[in-house]
This record gives structure tokens, C-alpha cells and sequence, in this order.
């Protein structure tokens, strides 16, 4: 087979290829594994540090936000591992402002007495399955488009929904420390800008 006839079908298997086997293009990385910078605590910074490659959040509430750019469709994924009765949460459109911040939230609780359980978009589509044991890591990914959300765990989908009333329209992400006791690791976080 000539280069030219090998090259053209070589193409042509790449444009039937799923797009994830393509390229991962459009993806950035906004933690670099070492330290905080670009991220910003509003309260409690020092319940945030940077251990063998991950973000850990302990101690009492507090929420750091990644400040470098904001979120109006995009997509927003991570490895998290949580311990046993621990409670986090990944929040996207968010508003950078103490206490709970106003925005999206995608649930990040195993084992917490709290029955919305990881994957749920709080307060709007609850997922009461434990879907991931504690103490291991797992992925769970946004995709918010328009008034459409959608929440992977594993690559699963366990929320699609849409927001008949587009509470959150633009803000940034945001990762939570909820409690005295909970343990929380993030890393690999990564985020897409939609058109």
C-alpha cells in the first residue's frame, strides 16, 4: 500500500474515532499539583494545603475558589477522595463571598448524615445512592450548558437536568471544606470552556 492510500484511510478511521480517543483538546488543568496558586480561600485558608500531588481540605468550613477565570459554560472535572462521614462539594457558577456561596453545587458525600449523597446537584436533583465506597478515588465531572447540567461519577451519568429557572448563570468553581472532621483530597482538576 502506497503512503498516500495509507494515509487517506488512516484519516478516514480518525474522523470515526470517538472524539475522547481524538485529542482531549479545549482541556486545562487548573491545579498544578504543587501548589495553590490561582486558588483563593475566602475564609479559613489555612484549611487548605498541597500533599503528595492533591489539594486537602480539613478543620471547619471553608471554600477556595479558582480565581483565574469564571465559568459560563464549561465543564469541570476531578479525582476526589473523601474519608468515612466526610462532606465536600464541587461548585460551579459560584459567587466568590463567604459562608455557603451562591451557585451550583455537585455533591460530594459517601457516608455524611446528609441523605444527598455524591453526584447529587443540590437542592435540585438528589441522588440518595451510595455510588463510591470512602477512602478511595473516584471522578466526578460537570458539564453545565445554557440551563442543562449534567453530573458523571465514574463516567456515569447520574444527573441530567435542566434548569427551567437558570438560577446560576456565571461564576466560578469552587471546591468545600463543609466540616470539623471531614477530609477531603482533590486532584487531576481540570476545566473546559463551552462556546
Amino acid at each position: 500500500m502506497n503512503r498516500t492510500l495509507f494515509s487517506l484511510l488512516l484519516g478516514l478511521v480518525m474522523l470515526g474515532a470517538p472524539a475522547s480517543a481524538q485529542s482531549d483538546a479545549g482541556w486545562k488543568k487548573i491545579f498544578d499539583g504543587k501548589t495553590l496558586n490561582g486558588w483563593k480561600a475566602i475564609e479559613n485558608p489555612g484549611n487548605w494545603t498541597v500533599e503528595d500531588g492533591a489539594i486537602v481540605g480539613r478543620n471547619g468550613r471553608s471554600h477556595l475558589f479558582y480565581m483565574e477565570e469564571e465559568c459560563e459554560n464549561c465543564e469541570f472535572k476531578a479525582e476526589v477522595k473523601l474519608n468515612h462521614g466526610g462532606n465536600s462539594g464541587m461548585f460551579f457558577r459560584a459567587k466568590f463571598e463567604t459562608a455557603w456561596p451562591t451557585g451550583y453545587e455537585a455533591q460530594v458525600n459517601n457516608t455524611h448524615k446528609d441523605p444527598q449523597r455524591t453526584g447529587t446537584l443540590y437542592n435540585l436533583a438528589k441522588v440518595t445512592d451510595q455510588l463510591v465506597p470512602d477512602d478511595t478515588w473516584w471522578t466526578q465531572h460537570i458539564l453545565v450548558n445554557g440551563n442543562r447540567i449534567i453530573v458523571k461519577v465514574n463516567d456515569k451519568t447520574v444527573v441530567d437536568f435542566v434548569d427551567e429557572k437558570n438560577l446560576h448563570q456565571k461564576g466560578y468553581l469552587a471546591i468545600q471544606q463543609h466540616h470539623l472532621g471531614s477530609e477531603v483530597r482533590y486532584r487531576n482538576i481540570e476545566m473546559k470552556k463551552l462556546k
